[in-house]
């Protein structure tokens, strides 16, 4: 073999290794990848049954219902143009209330409902998840005196 020979043989060598281990880290990044998506979002670009997102909105009012099985809890998600019903299994946030903002972390389900794995309540009385105040600003129903800490701790 030539050494010209052997220099592009170490040289394809390379470029394969180099590209086997982008792919990797593409394909390990893909599946830790969590999009966040208002009820109409969700609803408007048809997320595929099983495809982990996150959720975000207000917790309507009078809609949190616990099951009778002790642990699961149902409430609706608004963000005051759409809304979509969750269903979660565990305990809920301390701060979890009706009417504040919250975000879930799930999938829908064959319903059409939304089957949260985590739920992420408000920090205090005037902190909104910056994802649900963008939300609720895009939709044209921010109240800016409502809380006045969007997307501060």
């Amino acid at each position: 073999m030539t050494r010209k020979r052997r220099r592009l043989m170490i040289v394809v060598c390379c470029m394969v290794a180099l590209g086997g281990a982008t792919a990797l880290v593409l394909t390990a990044f893909q599946d830790n990848l969590v999009f966040f998506y208002s009820p109409s979002e969700a609803l408007a670009k048809n997320v595929p049954e099983g495809r982990r997102f996150r959720l975000g909105g207000l917790v309507e009012e009078h809609t949190v219902e616990k099951l009778p099985d002790g642990v699961t809890t149902r409430f609706r998600v608004t963000d005051l143009n759409h809304e979509m019903i969750v269903t979660y299994t565990g305990v809920l946030p301390d701060l979890f209330r009706e009417g504040q903002g919250v975000v879930a972390e799930g999938h829908l389900d064959r319903t059409g409902g939304f089957a949260a794995t985590e739920v992420l309540a408000r920090h205090d009385e005037r902190y909104m998840p910056p994802e649900v105040a963008a939300a609720l600003k895009k939709s044209g129903r921010w109240q800016e005196g409502a809380t006045t800490q969007a997307g501060t701790q």
